[in-house]
């Protein structure tokens, strides 16, 4: 926030608005807005919002099998027997909720956390990676999924998993074509993303 926009805006306006803009997809003007929202509305509200945070931050962990964000560990897809010799590999917790809503995959799943990008400074260490590889002799699957996303770093992982996996004698697919090239699996359609993942191809 520049020097004259604080000298009108009280501090601890200017601090949460400074807050906000730290979140992904959030600009200076969202985060005005966000905050004067926030101070407009009743201290109910505002409570509601800080507790729910709060609650976040102390009760929800990664799942030490597939690491998606669980209450319990396992979480709840690990911890169902009914769940196929499948593993399907995604970027972020956020594709798991995707993928699931489709109702095409019956498997597991297992959450890298992002995606290779030397670019951004992100190799395959900062990753979980190596718990997939661990897994993957553990649990011998039938099949693993590479569901990363169709972008730069989304192929560039799936070439480095496909490497790695194939010698461990596992059959590895990709979604099949028909989802946006660029795309994250969130923002694609239910019926997209269930097409290409019951059409997957081998990798």
């Amino acid at each position: 926030m520049s020097t004259r926009s604080s000298s009108v805006t009280a501090q601890p306006v200017a601090h949460l608005i400074d807050e906000f803009a730290k979140l992904p997809g959030i600009g200076s003007k969202t985060a005005s807005r966000l905050a004067y929202y926030l101070l407009r509305g009743p201290r109910e509200e505002a409570t509601a919002l800080a507790e729910a945070i709060l609650e976040v931050k102390e009760r929800i962990r990664l799942c030490s099998n597939c690491f998606n964000t669980t209450e319990d560990d396992p979480c709840g897809i690990c911890a169902d027997p009914g769940r196929d010799r499948a593993i399907c590999v995604v970027e972020e917790p956020l594709d798991v909720v995707a993928l699931e809503r489709t109702g095409q995959f019956k498997g597991r799943y297992h959450v890298l956390h992002g995606a290779v990008s030397p670019v951004e400074g992100i190799g395959p260490e900062k990753l979980k990676i190596r718990e997939l590889l661990e897994r993957v002799g553990r649990e011998s699957p039938d099949e693993v999924i590479v569901a990363t996303n169709l972008d730069i770093p989304g192929e560039a992982t799936a070439t480095y998993l496909h490497r790695l996996l194939v010698p461990l004698g596992v059959n590895v697919t990709r979604p099949a074509s028909g989802l946006p090239v660029g795309g994250d699996l969130e923002y694609a359609d239910e019926i997209t993303l269930g097409r290409a993942l019951a059409g997957r191809r081998a990798l």
